[in-house]
């Protein structure tokens, strides 16, 4: 019993440090576009934001439920399980923030819980209809639906702004969009804080100390949303950066119709259960207002590599997660060692962290690349008359100067 509740409170304490990595991993995605356009200063920002994910937790346990109850089946599964899980989960959370790539927490968690399922008990333990339509399909959907419609919000707002005075308008939707992040931070918090307080019930009826099909404890709902909380504080300003530059240049309006509309398919995904990534509809509803503005562009070479990370994080997380499992497979020692290379693999990735090092100090720097759609675009579009590029005036030789008139002539 000794040796149980260690591996248990490991698991739980885990858990907890899962939670804190998807605090500052998904900060951006309600900080990010209210920080780069100066709608509010980076750390009272991040505040604001990690109080209403603390909030937030507090308002719903359906995700909570589709993760402790409906993915995998909980009978066989054991505590060591759950921490592989969790193992495969952290680690590649810490490596996408290394590059500053906005990828899900939640797919994360998702995929190294069915990794290490898969390693222990097979595929049977997982219930495919549930992982089909509470996970793929609303991956897919939400970037598609919060997208559509933030860019449609945005041709609304400019729309209806073209008579009002721009100063007057700006100050209009600044204001908006700090209500707007505050919407997508309590959305956030009803959605990502339920993944660990299910991951941590499900870990507790696997122990025997919760009844199967129990709702979470308070104490889990509680410790689950200080956790997030701390960890949306303390910024994941790389992460930050990407989401407010990186994608495309966003103007006041536009922010706000991609928080607004990002924050509407959170919460009615949250209320109906499904276990959305909150990073996919933030960046396709940032990808959605960029299109939206006239001239706006979205930087495709960004956009490419986010993808190719969303593609990645299931198997990625997955594999991680049933490597974990196998380890842990030979008993304490083995359990010993995995709990040793995550503390390592954290350490190093931090260390390298620290050779550039993203703050609140210059999270609104950007040296990304225009990208290749971008620039064939440039390339093609004639510069505004009566100006003169660089590389032209480079080009056409200087007129020649007038020659004196020679006293000899005169």
């Amino acid at each position: 019993m000794e040796s149980f509740s260690l591996i248990l409170a490991i698991v739980v304490v885990t858990a907890l440090a899962f939670d804190f990595t998807n605090g500052f991993h998904d900060t951006a995605n309600a900080m990010a576009t209210t920080i780069s356009t100066g709608a509010m200063r980076p750390k009272v920002a991040v505040a604001m934001s990690a109080v209403l994910n603390l909030v937030g937790a507090f308002l719903s346990v359906e995700v909570a439920n589709t993760i402790s109850k409906g993915l995998v089946d909980e009978a066989g599964i054991r505590p060591e399980v759950i921490f592989a899980a969790l193992v495969g989960a952290i680690l590649w959370n810490l490596l996408t923030w290394l590059v500053g790539l906005p990828s899900s927490s939640s797919h994360a968690l998702m995929g190294g819980l069915i990794g290490a399922t898969v390693a222990s008990a097979g595929l049977g333990a997982v219930h495919g209809d549930v992982l089909v339509t509470k996970v793929l399909i609303p991956a897919i959907a939400a970037p598609l639906v919060a997208g559509i419609a933030a860019m449609f919000a945005t041709r609304l707002t400019y729309t209806l702004g073209k008579k009002a005075d721009g100063d007057a308008s700006k100050k209009g939707y600044r204001a908006g969009q700090i209500a707007s992040a505050g919407l997508v931070s309590l959305a956030h918090g009803t959605n990502d804080a339920q993944k660990t307080m299910g991951i941590i019930t499900l870990a507790l009826v696997a122990g025997g100390t919760l009844a199967p099909d129990s709702d979470p404890p308070m104490w889990v709902i509680l410790s689950a949303g200080v956790a997030i909380a701390l960890g949306t504080y303390l910024g994941g300003w790389r992460i930050i950066r990407t989401m407010g530059k990186g994608l495309t240049d966003l103007q006041p309006q536009q922010g706000f119709a991609a928080q607004t509309s990002a924050a509407t398919v959170i919460l009615a995904s949250s209320h109906l259960g499904f276990s959305l990534s909150t990073t996919h509809s933030v960046s396709g509803a940032v990808m959605g207002a960029g299109l939206g503005r006239k001239g706006g562009v979205v930087r495709w070479s960004t956009a490419t590599r986010m993808f190719v990370a969303w593609g990645l994080t299931l198997p990625a997380a997955a594999l991680v997660g049933a490597l974990a499992e196998y380890v842990t497979g030979f008993g304490d020692w083995g359990t010993a060692l995995v709990a040793v290379f995550l503390v390592g693999s954290s350490a190093a990735i931090w260390k390298i962290s620290r050779r550039e090092i993203v703050d609140h100090t210059n999270v609104n720097d950007t040296d990304e690349p225009a990208g290749v759609v971008t620039t064939a675009m440039a390339a093609v579009t004639p510069p505004p008359a009566g100006t003169v590029t660089e590389d032209v005036a480079a080009t056409v030789p200087a007129p020649a100067a007038e020659p004196e008139p020679s006293k000899a002539t005169v």
